[in-house]
């Protein structure tokens, strides 16, 4: 999860269950039994169904949890819920195919705050720096964060209908997922089968500093194999990204009707490939949008490579159908562990491999609608990750982009911080080596006149897929990407919008719940 300077270009340095699962896998076009890895009961039962709440046996989720059996129910009555389940955890789900939901999304809220006075009520999701929970102390004496829901490979979970705000991530950047399916991070290897997460909101309202504790993630999965379906989601404020998923090579996620706001990066797929779709979304005014990216880190194993297992010559990864918008805010939180996010960028796809970007609605980006680049990786790597993917030198793993489609996507008002290579399309990539295909742009076009590039005239340039040679602006837009983190001194070339003051968005308060909450289904 700790990456650093991840998005530097190529220069030196429905309902839960089976239901929902099926919908899924329609979408990925493939026939899934879901819960697979699960194995049946000896004799069928009738699922529990758990109350938390004023008038329900449990008051706290935590202890509904721990008392619940695979395929219990527990519902949740509106309330503000100090969950302390783990040491670094609020609540802590390690028991397969339990479904955790709230009676009102907006209404029941797993707050990492420090519960308050009785009287007067402290609010839900104070952001008063006397209210945050940094977490347990470590034998240096600093605090290690928490993280809000955490299932810890647990398959088939469901997370429904509820709101999750103010887990922070420690200093060093541990911790700070808000709603987290975890099949084993830093480990290489898959975890975590089937998951399904529906009408959530991730957030957090505080802030201190870039060197300081933050919440990091919002919705985050990794080390999974799916199939997953996250839909009807909201998250902002993330130092790093509103949604991630990652250290997958074939995840099987369906990331439907989003929306990601406010973050350094709106989507982050570190070593994310295979069968995953990112759709019908809208991802507006963070530093960048949506952005794929390899690296040599503890999501192992890289490359994030879009291909189909099966059928390595066509793309399972597909980025379709979203709005894509005013992502050029230098005031969002941002983690200084993370590295730069380019500001202006509305999709990047860094060091990627074989993605499809199709048919989304991008516009009002400064520097660049839609971007591929070459990424060199120059941090150490764990023990779990040897550059897989990648060109191995000294001190350094390049990846290189190659194979992405870029096709039939709607730009407008795009490159209006007016650098060099600024526009609706650029390549930042050196040409694909033998046997490897090209990245390709076809079908594009400015709603509003002439299509913008660099290369110039790229469709032209690049626009046949398949072709061995191509290549894009390696230098130059490479290094106005470089200037966009903010991580090289400018001037550098170009000018891009610095950071000021990073400020919060409030806590939603009005987002869409689950139609009949209350209502669940025997899942024996």
């Amino acid at each position: 999860m700790q990456c650093a300077n991840r998005f530097l270009p190529a220069m030196p340095r429905a309902r839960a269950g089976a239901a929902v699962l099926a919908v899924a896998m329609l979408l990925l076009g493939q026939v899934v039994q879901p819960a697979t890895a699960l194995a049946a009961p000896p004799h069928p039962r009738h699922a529990h169904t758990l109350h938390v709440g004023p008038h329900g046996r449990f008051t706290s989720i935590q202890a509904a949890v721990s008392a619940a059996r695979s395929g219990d129910w527990i519902l949740i009555a509106p309330g503000d819920y100090h969950e302390h389940g783990a040491a670094d955890a609020g609540v802590l789900i390690t028991t397969p195919d339990l479904h955790l939901r709230g009676l009102d999304r907006n209404r029941v809220i797993v707050d990492g705050t420090r519960p308050g006075p009785a009287r007067p009520a402290r609010p839900a999701c104070s952001p008063d720096p006397a209210a945050q929970d940094f977490g347990p102390i470590d034998s240096r004496g600093h605090p290690t964060g928490r993280n809000g829901i955490e299932v810890l490979k647990a398959d088939g979970v469901t997370i429904e209908n509820l709101t999750v705000c103010n887990f922070l991530g420690s200093a060093n950047g541990d911790n700070g997922n808000q709603i987290w399916w975890n099949g084993g991070a830093g480990s290489g290897r898959i975890g975590l089968g089937s998951l399904t997460g529906q009408y959530l909101t991730a957030t957090s309202t505080y802030f201190q500093d870039a060197s300081s504790a933050m919440a990091q993630y919002g919705i985050f999965t990794s080390n999974e194999r799916g199939p997953g379906l996250l839909a009807h989601t909201y998250a902002s404020n993330m130092g790093d990204s509103s949604y991630y998923v990652g250290a997958c090579g074939d995840c099987r996620v369906v990331l439907t009707d989003a929306h990601a706001q406010n973050s350094a990066l709106g989507f982050s797929g570190t070593n994310a490939g295979g069968h995953l779709v990112i759709q019908d979304s809208e991802w507006d005014h963070n530093r960048a949008g949506i952005v794929p990216n390899s690296l040599n880190n503890d999501d192992a194993p890289p490359p994030q490579n879009g291909a189909c297992p099966a059928d390595p010559v066509a793309s399972c990864t597909v980025i379709r159908a979203n709005l894509v918008h005013d992502n050029n805010n230098p005031n969002t939180p941002e983690s200084g562990i993370a590295g730069g996010a380019p500001v202006g960028a509305g999709i990047e796809l860094s060091g990627s491999q074989n993605d499809t970007v199709t048919g989304n609605t991008v516009w009002h980006q400064g520097g660049w609608g839609i971007v591929i680049n070459d990424y060199p990786d120059s941090e150490t790597p764990p023990p779990v990750s040897h550059c897989q993917g990648g060109i191995a030198s000294p001190g350094q793993c390049y990846f290189l982009a190659f194979g992405n489609r870029i096709e039939d996507n709607h730009l407008s008002d795009n490159g209006f911080f007016a650098n060099p290579s600024n526009g609706d399309l650029a390549d930042a990539t050196i040409p694909p080596l033998a046997g490897e295909p090209s990245n390709c742009f076809a079908g594009n076009h400015d709603m509003e006149g002439p299509l913008t590039s660099d290369p110039s005239a790229i469709e032209q340039a690049l626009g046949r897929c398949g072709k061995s040679d191509g290549g894009g602006d390696l230098i130059g837009a490479g290094l106005q990407l470089l200037c966009a983190t903010g991580t090289e001194p400018q001037p550098c070339g170009g000018t891009y919008p610095q950071t000021t003051r990073v400020e919060l968005l409030a806590l939603p308060k009005d987002l869409p719940s689950m139609p009949d909450p209350a209502r669940v289904r025997d899942s024996q």
